[in-house]
């Protein structure tokens, strides 16, 4: 078909696939592609699966399409890997990888010590715009053994290289500035609107995205995060101070009320 043949929408939309293509790698010259960790493969005829296989499996499933998989928790289009990126094994991006051992620990937003079960229900709360899951729920249980899995050759007590986020110098963002940075930088996949193409292209603000109460919704946090990954077809091209004007725009716009009868996650 030729150009003549698609709708203005149609064009959009391709116009924003081949974006999402180049954010994921597919057909980028000079960029390698990044593959996550496999999880445990699938059953054959000389390894069967074993029960423990299959919730890793669905874990990662529920990982990669939390609305799709756990829709009954979730309050907007956001998927657990729209920030722990790659499945949760990208460095420097909040990685799950030899996390498990580092629970129980001590939350200071909750005030007290916390579960792994905890925080993923932290997760569903905030950042999933939702509730929380409950801890014998058939999704909490795939969520842990797959982080479980990612964490099976983690030695308890040694950080992993790349856990949490980069640091930055402290910095003011400033939103006039940052506009100017997320229209040249980040409207291309985000949506000038901010809304994405969920499930593909996640949301940064509006009903599809975290809630005010989410760590995402802190513009020093959200800097650190988008110097090491953003923009997905050129990360670490931002100036620190960029990085945090375009948080600070980004801060300025509408997302859901965090619900405070969950303040204890």
């Amino acid at each position: 078909m030729n150009r003549a043949h698609f709708s203005g929408w149609q064009l959009v939309s391709l116009g924003l696939l081949a974006a999402c293509l180049c954010s994921l790698n597919i057909g980028c010259k000079g960029r390698t592609a990044s593959v996550p960790a496999s999880v445990p493969a699938a059953a054959t005829a000389d390894q069967p699966a074993t029960a423990q296989t299959a919730l890793v499996q669905e874990g990662k499933r529920i990982f990669d399409e939390t609305p799709k998989h756990a829709g009954d928790f979730v309050g907007n289009k956001l998927a657990c890997n729209d920030c722990h990126i790659q499945s949760g094994t990208a460095k420097y991006a909040a990685p799950m990888i030899n996390l498990a051992g580092l629970f129980p620990m001590y939350n200071k937003r909750a005030g007290h010590t916390i579960s792994l079960q905890n925080r993923i229900q932290e997760c569903f709360a905030r950042s999933e715009a939702g509730k929380p899951l409950p801890e014998d729920s058939r999704q909490m249980k795939a969520l842990v053994a797959y982080i479980e899995w990612l964490s099976r050759d983690g030695v308890k007590g040694r950080p992993y290289e790349g856990r949490g986020f980069v640091r930055l110098p402290k910095l003011t963002g400033n939103p006039v500035r940052g506009r100017i940075v997320y229209a040249s930088q980040c409207a291309g996949c985000h949506g000038s609107d901010g809304a994405g193409v969920p499930p593909v292209l996640p949301a940064v603000w509006g009903p599809d995205s975290f809630d005010d109460g989410a760590g995402m919704h802190n513009p020093e946090k959200m800097a650190a995060f988008v110097i090491h990954n953003m923009p997905q077809n050129n990360p670490g091209t931002l100036t620190p101070q960029e990085a945090f004007d375009v948080s600070a725009y980004i801060h300025t716009m509408p997302r859901p009320r965090f619900n405070e009868a969950y303040k204890n996650y």
